[in-house]
């Protein structure tokens, strides 16, 4: 029996793993995988040594704040995985974290895999020789990546994203609505404010306004009304935005929007709405998949934000319009990010029906350029390396 040493750090990253786990388990049952793994992970038979969420820390600021225990984590998960004895190490994303890993994997004559390039094309390049110290293979996601780790001599395969396949090239926005029992007729928005704590906190009161604002702007006109859909993972979630709701009721008595938090359901939220008003990061993929005008946005503290905002290659951040190379969808990021100009953006693609078709068209092309049976082909690379 091989067992596979793996290691997520965050809640895209276990939606990766467990796609990845299934088909290296239908080629070879005897596996077994141990590190740490998130509830999709877990539910294919991971073990996991710690916690998923200690490691779904993002930004500068907050990850000092949080180093001391990361490091204490990453030295205790190396000993107790190299006493297993793996005949691989798998690194999912959360590079800073993996890379390390990888290196002492790779110095023990064990494989190391790094399974989604980091975002060198957007920022911090000089990462490359690091990366080629670590890994003994990279499997990208992005079709413009092999290129950039051929020319430094890191082996590297496309093999696509997961999401491209799993979603339909045609998305049913009348069947999410049967399930979320939604009425056909009705103007829905999903706003989707991340997936961790901190990025709901960043968020909450931000889309709660927004919505507000949203609402006014379609009573004004004599349009039908909006009804607003926001999908969280945990309580922890939930009440942050519960309390978001609660702060901004007070300060606005006469507030009225018909807002529903939702347990879950992310893809179903988005795939029923007219538009998504959605955090940077996997989410906004997710949504052009899914063929859905988007609203990108982002905050976090301002130190965290001035040091990316530096380091920074390209102008846009958002992962669609890194694939359509330009501007395709509006971004809002921190100082920009407020209230009125969400509201305002969110407005104009309910309102703008040739924009939304051009936009619809090139999220298709995405999506058929991702679609490569990613699971595949990257359980084929892994392979060939036990």
């Amino acid at each position: 029996m091989s067992k596979i040493a793996i290691v997520a750090g965050e809640a895209s990253g276990d939606l990766l793993g467990s796609h990845l786990i299934r088909a290296l388990k239908a080629k070879r049952p005897d596996l077994t995988f141990i590190g740490i793994a998130g509830p999709k992970m877990i539910s294919e038979g991971t073990r996991s040594l710690f916690s998923l969420e200690k490691l779904s820390v993002r930004g500068y600021v907050e990850v000092l704040m949080h180093l001391r225990g990361l490091l204490k984590l990453r030295k205790n998960l190396l000993a107790q995985l190299l006493a297993e004895k793996p005949a691989v190490f798998i690194g999912i994303d959360a590079p800073d974290f993996n890379f390390w890993l990888e290196r002492k994997f790779k110095k023990k004559g064990i494989p190391a895999i790094h399974y989604v390039g980091p975002s060198i094309w957007a920022w911090r390049g000089g990462r490359m020789s690091k990366i080629k110290r670590a890994v003994s293979h990279v499997l990208a996601l992005f079709p413009f990546e092999p290129a950039l780790y051929e020319a430094a001599n890191v082996p590297v395969t496309y093999v696509g994203h997961p999401l491209a396949d799993e979603l339909p090239l045609e998305p049913d926005q009348h069947a999410a609505r049967e399930v979320l029992k939604i009425k056909h007729d009705k103007l829905v928005v999903a706003m989707l404010p991340g997936s961790r704590q901190s990025e709901v906190k960043q968020h909450a009161a931000l889309f709660v306004k927004t919505a507000r604002l949203l609402t006014q702007k379609h009573a004004h006109a004599q349009l039908s009304g909006i009804q607003f859909l926001v999908p969280l993972i945990t309580r922890e979630t939930r009440n942050i935005f519960e309390d978001a709701i609660h702060q901004t009721y007070i300060e606005y008595p006469d507030m009225d929007i018909d807002l529903q938090l939702l347990f879950g359901h992310a893809h179903d939220a988005m795939e029923a709405a007219d538009v998504v008003i959605v955090a940077s990061g996997t989410a906004t993929l997710e949504a052009a998949l899914l063929k859905r005008p988007m609203v990108i946005t982002y905050r976090m503290p301002t130190l965290s934000w001035w040091m990316l905002k530096r380091m920074r290659y390209q102008p846009y951040v958002g992962l669609p319009n890194i694939l359509a190379g330009r501007f395709l969808v509006p971004e809002l990021l921190q100082d920009d990010a407020t209230p009125q100009k969400l509201a305002d953006a969110a407005h104009r693609l309910l309102g703008d029906s040739t924009y939304v078709a051009e936009i619809k068209q090139e999220f298709t092309k995405i999506h058929l350029s991702l679609k490569q049976n990613t699971a595949e082909k990257a359980a084929n690379v892994i392979l060939s390396y036990l």
